[in-house]
């Protein structure tokens, strides 16, 4: 696809979707780590009525390194693949501790030291936290929009990421991140996709959704 073909994409995305943003609720930088772990596997909407009551537990980093794990496991129960996540964010609570000062680091090289924090994870820490856009965060909304409408043929995140990369503007970049979620949210659903509601299927080059 044309570069000006994706600016347009991305223009007619940001009228359709005005209101695009983060729609994980954190009032922290590390609320949003824990937000962002729980939401692998598990949707914006669950993991935001189930981090209150975490949040009220732990108001800090320590609180977090030292909530008994049990504790924490049962708290974050309705997020799913619950063990996994509380031993992640015990780690990582600790892994910042210790290593970065108490405070979430802001390059990407140091954010995929800490455990439980992958690539997708942290462009969304660096976008939302930082407000620094060099990358895209590439979940299952954006895996799909960018196969549907041919901006990238690969399944592997991190390719579908460097072929978006390679077409898009880095001025484009805070807001792909917002727009292609909820595009794949509300319209570009992975079932029954609403075609005749698109904004952009004029440039969908997979005429099966259409």
């Amino acid at each position: 696809m044309k570069k000006s073909d994706t600016e347009k994409i991305i223009n007619i995305l940001k009228q359709t979707y005005p209101d695009a943003k983060c729609s994980l609720n954190f009032s922290t930088p590390f609320e949003l780590v824990v937000a962002v772990m729980l939401s692998a596997q598990c949707t914006d909407e669950r993991v935001n009525l189930t981090t209150p009551a975490l949040f009220e537990r732990c108001k800090t980093i320590e609180d977090f390194a030292n909530i008994d794990i049990t504790e924490l496991e049962e708290i974050i129960h309705p997020c799913g693949f619950y063990r996994n996540k509380a031993k992640n964010i015990k780690s990582c609570a600790n892994q910042i501790l210790t290593t970065f000062g108490g405070k979430v680091p802001n390059t990407m090289e140091e954010l995929l030291q800490l455990d439980g924090v992958g690539r997708k994870s942290a462009n969304v820490i660096l976008l939302e936290v930082f407000g620094i856009a060099n990358g895209i965060a590439v979940d299952t909304h954006c895996k799909r929009i960018s196969n549907r409408i041919g901006l990238s043929s690969e399944n592997d995140p991190s390719k579908i990421e460097q072929d978006l990369l390679k077409q898009i503007d880095k001025q484009y970049l805070k807001d792909v991140n917002h727009l292609f979620i909820w595009h794949g949210r509300y319209t570009c659903i992975s079932r029954n996709p609403k075609c005749n509601e698109c904004t952009i299927k004029s440039f969908c080059h997979n005429s099966k959704y259409l």
